[in-house]
């Protein structure tokens, strides 16, 4: 009995993971100006643009997350002249925003309550949103998630490796979930968060 349960959670899973992968096209990235392909089968899990220690000139203070939603890279600012540079997904055109807030709360395998009105939304052409779902590999919001201020934006992972480099969320910012593990483990609450568009 305990295998056949086993087997079928397995299939679940499996299937799962193939609903919520089976989007795939190509965007542009306007750092390499090449279009990349994404989607199943093009990647491992992994983002598709690797992160990077760059140099990296500004005024803001070490430790400060600085959001390039044109270029979609996410910079983790560093001592000396330094930042770590990740690819990631912004909001679709029309959900994009700008501001500065602070990381207000992190959580390892977050749970994901959609907002009303992205429920709404999306009951408008037919799809309908669990009022909530538990952290896990099928989640939307990844192995991370680092809220910011009072909005409902978070800087989050993703099931959905093969998006980092497009425009298509809701306007939180997506990593895929190895950078955002990584981000997570040097970001401390509090930490500014700056997006700029």
């Amino acid at each position: 009995m305990r295998k056949m349960i086993g087997l079928l959670a397995a299939v679940a899973l499996v299937a799962g993971t193939s609903a919520a992968g089976a989007q795939a096209g190509r965007f542009y990235d306007p750092v390499t100006k090449q279009w990349e392909s994404y989607g199943p089968g093009t990647g491992s899990g992994r983002s598709p643009i690797e992160r990077e220690m760059v140099s990296y000139s500004g005024t803001y203070a070490p430790g400060t997350i600085v959001v390039d939603t044109k270029e979609r890279r996410l910079y983790h600012v560093r001592e000396g002249g330094r930042a770590m540079k990740y690819g990631v997904g912004v909001g679709k055109e029309g959900m994009q925003w700008s501001g500065v807030h602070k990381v207000t709360r992190k959580a390892e395998w977050p749970g994901w309550t959609p907002p009303p009105q992205m429920r709404a939304r999306e009951r408008a052409k037919g799809r309908i949103l669990p009022a909530h779902m538990v952290g896990g590999i099928n989640n939307p919001l990844g192995a991370r998630a680092m809220y910011i201020g009072s909005t409902i934006y978070r800087i989050h992972g993703t099931n959905q490796p093969w998006t980092i480099g497009s425009a298509v969320s809701s306007g939180c910012i997506r990593l895929a979930n190895e950078d955002v593990e990584h981000l997570y483990e040097n970001v401390d609450i509090g930490a500014t968060v700056v997006v700029k568009r």
